[in-house]
Formats: structure tokens, C-alpha cells, sequence
């Protein structure tokens, strides 16, 4: 019998439950998950929590995963694109395992679609897109406009319909001349369901947090990361 993968998921918001995405893209991978606790997505939040990322990696990694990746776009950049770059090499360090965050998958994901200028939809407040824009900016991209929905409390982003969601990507597009790619930015939004929607509405490349970083996962552990039904960047494989 051929052994199935899994995939460990450090989880800002409270719950130990992988997110709905996550059997909806890949039902032929297992997933785990173990919560960090994060209650506001602002700086105050995230610096409560990040010192637990590795404790949090250590539990998942008992259970014998074959990867891990960090959840929570904000946590992983909110610091900076080094920043990121560092808590990818302390969980790979603590735990010995293949190891990502949403923030890199993102970036993967939009270097996949060939974004380099873009249209961004978050749900964050003004602190946390202003922090957006300077880590894509160390990273190679160029903001050309940027929505935000102003939600600060962790564990409701979920709450904005496919509808708000797609207004809200709609408009980013219409503000962002010479845009090449649209991100959503949260991985508590449900974006699976409205990348292809966005993509015919604007003619962009959809690139969301959480689809992005199980596709980054799944490709650590030998998956194709192919997902064809939920838009572009779903549809390349490795």
C-alpha cells in the first residue's frame, strides 16, 4: 500500500482543524493542523505569538508530516521579507523537515502567473497593507494599488462573502494601470471559489493566500500541486 503524504499546518487562529481548502484542493493528501492562538492582526497580535511558531512546528513534527508550512500571511510578513525568510529556517532548523510559509508560497505563486506589478485585495488594516507593500517591494514586486477590507480581528476574515470578495478584487484591478497579477492577501478569506470569477471579470492571474500555500506544500512533498478547477496558477503543475 502505497503510504499517503502529509502535510503540517501552523495555524494563526485558534482550532486544530485544517482549513476547508485544504480537502477540497488535494483529497489525496492528509493534513494536520496545531493552532498558535492569534487573536488580532495587528502588530500587537502577531509579536504575542510569533515566539511560538517553533514550539508549535516541534508538535506538529512528532506526528511525522512530510512538510510543514507556516499559515498566516500578516505573521509571516509582517516583519519584513528577511523576517519570513528566517522563521522558514528556524522551523526547517527545529524540525528537520521541508518547510514553507504563506508569505513565500505567495510569492511563488505570483512569480508562477508572471506577476511582477500588482493589483492587491487584503483584509487588513491601513498598518498591516502599508507593511504588505514594503515586504513586496524587498521582494521584486511593485504595488500598483491596494484594497483593504480594515479587519483586525483574527479567526472573522472567513465572514466576507464571494460576492465582497470579488468587488473588492474588481476594484484593486480598476486602480491598478499596467497591473500584471491580483493578490488576495488573508488566509482566513475563502478565496478558492473566486479566483476564476476574478480572473474572467479583470483578465489578471489570481494569486490568494491560502490556495498558493497549499499549493507550495503540496509541491514540497512531491505533488504536482495541480488544482485545475480553481484558476491559473492551480493549473501548472510542478
Amino acid at each position: 500500500m502505497i503510504r499517503r503524504r502529509k502535510i503540517g499546518l501552523i495555524l494563526p487562529v485558534s482550532g486544530s482543524e485544517p482549513p476547508p481548502e485544504a480537502a477540497r484542493m488535494y483529497p489525496h493528501i492528509d493534513f494536520i493542523a496545531r493552532s498558535l492562538g492569534l487573536k488580532t492582526m495587528n502588530q500587537q497580535g502577531y509579536d504575542s505569538v510569533v515566539d511560538r511558531i517553533g514550539e508549535v512546528a516541534a508538535e506538529l513534527a512528532a506526528e511525522r508530516p512530510d512538510a510543514l508550512t507556516l499559515i498566516g500571511t500578516s505573521l509571516s510578513f509582517y516583519r519584513g521579507a528577511a523576517f519570513n525568510e528566517e522563521i522558514v529556517e528556524a522551523i526547517r532548523q527545529a524540525t528537520g523537515l521541508p518547510c514553507t510559509s504563506m508569505s513565500t508560497a505567495v510569492l511563488e505563486g505570483l512569480r508562477a502567473v508572471g506577476g511582477r506589478r500588482l493589483a492587491v485585495a487584503t483584509a487588513y488594516i491601513d498598518d498591516v497593507n502599508a507593511r504588505l507593500g514594503r515586504f513586496l517591494d524587498e521582494s521584486g514586486f511593485e504595488v500598483a494599488s491596494m484594497r483593504g477590507l480594515s479587519i483586525e480581528i483574527s479567526g472573522t476574515a472567513w465572514r466576507v462573502t464571494d460576492a465582497e470578495l470579488i468587488e473588492l478584487g474588481k476594484r484593486a484591478a480598476r486602480e491598478a494601470e499596467g497591473a500584471d497579477a491580483l493578490l488576495v492577501s488573508c488566509g482566513g478569506l475563502r478565496t478558492l471559489d473566486i479566483a476564476r470569477p476574478l480572473e474572467d471579470a479583470t483578465g489578471l492571474p489570481v494569486v490568494s493566500s491560502m490556495p498558493a500555500a497549499l499549493w507550495a506544500a503540496a509541491r514540497l512533498v512531491g505533488d504536482s500541486g495541480r488544482a485545475p478547477e480553481f484558476g491559473r496558477l492551480l493549473e501548472q503543475g510542478a
